[in-house]
């Protein structure tokens, strides 16, 4: 039986030729990254690492919602509107949701 990161991702790269929107948390940090999986290159990414974002005293649900907003701005300015969302490991609630309900008031598709 393959675990539910593979599960998510054979289904994210079948069903859809489209750039993929990946998410990772860890206890500290999250990310968010765009990946061409045809040509394997990350095209744009966003962190909590990020300075503007560090430098920031904010909650993990504000820093959330920043990242999701901060990464569709980053995709729209490359002309790309349209995303599968690849939510890896993860349940689709809490901080996971909250990036992608971001991304979606930004303008992004998924």
């Amino acid at each position: 039986m393959k675990d539910r990161k593979q599960r998510v991702r054979y289904k994210t790269k079948s069903v859809s030729s489209r750039n993929r929107l990946s998410v990772f948390r860890s206890n500290n940090h999250l990310y968010a990254q765009l990946i061409d999986d045809v040509r394997g290159i990350t095209l744009a990414s966003a962190s909590s690492l990020e300075k503007s974002i560090k430098d920031k005293k904010l909650q993990r649900k504000e820093i959330a919602e920043l990242i999701g907003k901060n990464i569709a701005k980053k995709i729209i300015s490359k002309g790309i509107e349209k995303v599968s969302f690849d939510r890896g490991k993860y349940k689709y609630h809490g901080l996971i949701k909250i990036i992608a309900d971001a991304a979606r008031s930004e303008g992004l598709n998924f």
